[in-house]
């Protein structure tokens, strides 16, 4: 709600009057599931989609960490707000925690296989603790003791005004982020008319924010990732360039396959997906298999390079 009230300020502002429609996706209401086992396309955006298709609603608001590798047909993202800082940070109450001392057993609250894959590989001193609900629910858990500190993305902190709770910001050269974490997608059906969708894009998107995340999409959609694979991916823009690093981790974190690769601004989706072919030929393909394997997928589920 933060998130779509600040889009529709910013669309009152520019001139376009706006009415917000609250709806709660089933990745709101199933807290007692991890989400890799509810399933990885649609959690957050299905009931959002369906409004758009009915044309009840114009646009839907979400995290774009949320957003599905390959939208239905009939949709389209149009528009990524100004990227805010894309690291994870640990919270908690212990101004004192230290994650590094192997001396003590430290509980991490988390729903995301990502951030559990990547704990292990780093971290496999720590415990991970399942933690669903939205940021005021999973602190109420950790001050009832589910956990001593939770894992979360920096700008869903920030945005919500629990800052002084940080006691910890992961570098991203270590725990990298997700595709798209620290972004808003504003998602429309194909049919908005394009008076509506050049207003909206001209009010609320980033040019470079969106560079980064086509690029950084076309990687996550090369591996047909979703929620219930450890993916992870950030570009960064240096001059007319942009630099892609991508890659993915072993749900045991033993195993990370991570490469780098850098072109033209201009090619952004063609490196994303250069790059997710490059992991997938250099021992991904293999990895992917295994981890939906593992997770019930079966061989049915493995990826084939284009």
């Amino acid at each position: 709600m933060w998130q779509t009230e600040m889009v529709a300020e910013a669309l009152n502002a520019a001139g376009m009057e706006t009415t917000i429609k609250a709806m709660e996706t089933v990745g709101d209401k199933v807290l007692d599931t991890s989400i890799a086992k509810i399933g990885s396309k649609g959690v957050f955006t299905q009931e959002l989609e369906e409004q758009l298709a009915s044309g009840v609603t114009d646009i839907a608001v979400h995290s774009a960490k949320d957003m599905q590798s390959q939208l239905p047909e009939g949709f389209a993202l149009i528009a990524f707000t100004r990227r805010e800082q894309v690291n994870d940070v640990l919270v908690s109450d212990n101004v004192s925690l230290d994650i590094d001392d192997r001396s003590k057993k430290i509980r991490i609250g988390t729903s995301s296989v990502r951030r559990r894959a990547l704990l292990r590989y780093y971290y496999p001193h720590l415990e991970t603790v399942e933690m669903r609900g939205n940021l005021q629910t999973r602190i109420r858990k950790m001050r009832e003791g589910a956990c001593d500190a939770l894992m979360l993305a920096y700008a869903g902190v920030k945005r919500m005004g629990y800052d002084e709770l940080i006691v910890k910001v992961f570098p991203v050269t270590q725990i990298f982020p997700p595709v798209g974490q620290g972004s808003i997608a504003i998602e429309s059906s194909s049919r908005l008319p394009a008076d509506k969708v050049e207003f909206i894009r001209a009010c609320l998107n980033d040019h470079d924010s969106e560079v980064c995340l086509l690029a950084e999409r076309a990687f996550l959609k090369t591996l047909e990732g979703g929620c219930s694979i450890p993916v992870f991916a950030l570009a960064t823009l240096d001059e007319l360039d942009i630099v892609l690093t991508g890659g993915l981790v072993s749900l045991d974190g033993r195993q990370i396959v991570m490469m780098q690769r850098r072109g033209a601004i201009g090619e952004a989706e063609t490196i994303g997906l250069e790059l997710g072919k490059q992991i997938l030929d250099n021992d991904g393909r293999e990895l992917l298999a295994r981890i939906r394997q593992q997770q019930g997928g079966g061989p049915s589920e493995q990826v084939v390079a284009p």
